[in-house]
């Protein structure tokens, strides 16, 4: 059993990213820069924002963020994306989410300037991503792919299962799966909430790719050997061992699944730190202008 380090991973593409800024630079450009609105004051938000804004600092990118209170208007939001949209000093930017009820997210995300979506949620990102046309991909799911490529890791040919059907991650990861490319090229199953003997179907996985946000669900009986196991689950349960009082699991019950896999994500520490290297990548061809030319 090998162990998938994204935070070591993540260390090596940040330091790539950060020769190519400085490339920019050297040549008279501007450093990208990524904005981020954050609406109230969801913790969890406020913590992935924080790491966003201070892994562009690692690489030499400018951010800015962009604070608003809870009860702000889905119109007085709006406006802000439009404003962001023609702001030319801004090369991507995104809407940290989820958003107060009272704001429609399909609405913000639809707003967003394609060119400057570097979450890569919106839809025209999504449909040029389904037909293989160059495209903003979701941060994780290309985070997973660039793991997948960076430990060369035989997809050819194989069953990949993804569990969960996220508009975020599952729904994109199993299309990045089956696509025609040396790292994909895999025949894939997803499963959810209502999948039936989903058991069954995780054990013929010779990848499988969890995102359910379902602390330890899958167990040891639900994987095959020598399976590749990549964990997008993290969820904080109370713990008296730590001094927080809490502790990050993930979708995998790992003391149990590692034992029997080639391959396997940690959480923390695997796929984690790859989703904020993919925004800063995302940011970066946005910059380039190498998507939407």
């Amino acid at each position: 059993m090998k162990i998938l380090d994204g935070k070591k991973l993540a260390i090596e593409l940040k330091e790539e990213i950060e020769q190519e800024v400085k490339q920019i630079i050297s040549k008279g450009g501007k450093p990208p820069h990524l904005a981020a609105i954050l609406v109230g004051n969801d913790g969890a938000s406020e913590t992935y924002v924080a790491s966003k804004v201070k892994s562009c600092k690692q690489v030499g990118f400018e951010s800015s963020m962009l604070r608003f209170d809870e009860d702000i208007t889905e119109k007085e939001l709006l406006e802000t994306v439009h404003k962001l949209n023609k702001d030319t000093k801004v090369d991507g930017f995104i809407v940290q989410l989820p958003l107060p009820k009272h704001i429609n997210e399909n609405k913000i995300i639809e707003a967003i300037a394609p060119e400057k979506d570097v979450d890569g949620f919106h839809p025209v990102n999504v449909g040029r991503m389904l037909i293989g046309l160059p495209a903003f991909i979701s941060a994780t799911p290309a985070g997973i792919m660039e793991m997948l490529k960076r430990y060369n890791i035989d997809t050819q040919g194989k069953h990949c299962v993804v569990v969960g059907r996220s508009n975020i991650v599952g729904k994109p990861m199993s299309i990045l799966m089956a696509q025609k490319n040396e790292f994909a090229n895999a025949t894939v199953t997803m499963c959810h909430s209502r999948t039936k003997n989903m058991a069954e179907i995780t054990r013929t996985a010779d990848i499988l790719i969890v995102a359910l946000g379902s602390a330890e669900f899958i167990k040891a009986d639900m994987v095959k050997k020598g399976a590749v196991v990549i964990d997008v689950g993290i969820t904080r349960v109370k713990s008296d061992k730590t001094k927080s009082g809490w502790k990050l699991k993930g979708d995998v019950d790992f003391d149990e699944v590692a034992p029997k896999c080639s391959y396997i994500t940690p959480v923390p520490g695997g796929v984690g730190p790859l989703t904020i290297v993919s925004l800063l990548r995302n940011t970066l061809l946005a910059s380039e202008k190498k998507i939407y030319k």
